[in-house]
Parts: C-alpha cells; sequence; structure tokens
C-alpha cells in the first residue's frame, strides 16, 4: 500500500511539472522572438544562384504581422496561429525584377503552408507531412 501511494505522489509530481513545462514553450513566442532565414527548400539545400539578391527571410511581428525578404523583393502581410497549424500572407510584395526562379519558388511555397514546427533553433514549414522549408534563426 505504501509503495502505491509513494508510486501515486510520483506520478502526480511528473504530470504537474510536465505541464508547467508545456506552457511555458509557446510556438508565438518562438516565432516573434527570432527573425528566420532560410535554409532549405523543397528538402534540398539552397541553390544560392538562384537568390543572387540573398537569402529568404521571415519575421513574424506581434499582432499577427508578418515581413520577409524573398530573396530579391520585401514583402509585409498577416499570418494566423492555432496550434500546429498557421497561415501565412505576405501580402504586399515590392516588384524589383531579379535573375533566376528562386523567389517565384520560394513565395508559391510560402502560400502552400499550412503547419508548422518550431524549437528554438530551427522552424520548418510543412504542407500536410511534406516539409516545404526550414529556417534558422538569424544572428544579430
Amino acid at each position: 500500500m505504501r509503495v502505491l501511494k509513494t508510486l501515486s505522489i510520483a506520478l502526480l509530481f511528473l504530470v504537474f511539472s510536465n505541464c508547467g513545462s508545456t506552457k511555458s514553450i509557446n510556438p508565438l513566442n518562438l516565432l516573434t522572438g527570432n527573425s528566420w532565414a532560410l535554409s532549405s527548400l523543397m528538402g534540398d539545400g539552397l541553390d544560392m544562384n538562384q537568390f543572387v539578391g540573398g537569402i529568404p527571410t521571415l519575421s513574424f511581428l506581434d499582432g499577427g504581422k508578418l515581413a520577409g525578404f524573398s530573396g530579391c523583393n520585401n514583402f509585409s502581410g498577416n499570418f494566423s496561429l492555432e496550434g500546429t497549424g498557421i497561415q501565412l500572407d505576405p501580402g504586399a510584395i515590392t516588384k524589383k525584377m531579379c535573375p533566376g526562379s528562386g523567389e517565384q519558388v520560394f513565395m508559391a511555397n510560402l502560400n502552400k503552408v499550412g503547419e508548422l514546427k518550431v524549437g528554438k533553433d530551427k522552424l520548418t514549414l510543412l504542407d500536410g507531412a511534406n516539409e516545404l522549408m526550414s529556417f534558422v534563426p538569424m544572428k544579430d
């Protein structure tokens, strides 16, 4: 009986300690705490010949605002987050002419995003189970 009581107390301790730590991992805090640089596209490394203007970036801002760089043009729009689901609306984009097809591929995939996985060191944007792109935090 004593062993059962000890196990019950230990189990309750684990449940409550895990609940507290889970609450502190808020995807929104991880997203908005960083600016993100593209590290892979469609599961492959980046072909910098397709992004001659620089590496694409994303910044998730307060109030559901989204800002970024497509590798050629800047954009600003909105995002909405619900659990592991995310919707991205790049909104307005500048219209510079750019060599390569990287910008078109990046923007097309940005519009397909429906889910995310986010940690301190990596952001992965998905369409169902398919990885569309991954990002790493930008260094200041």
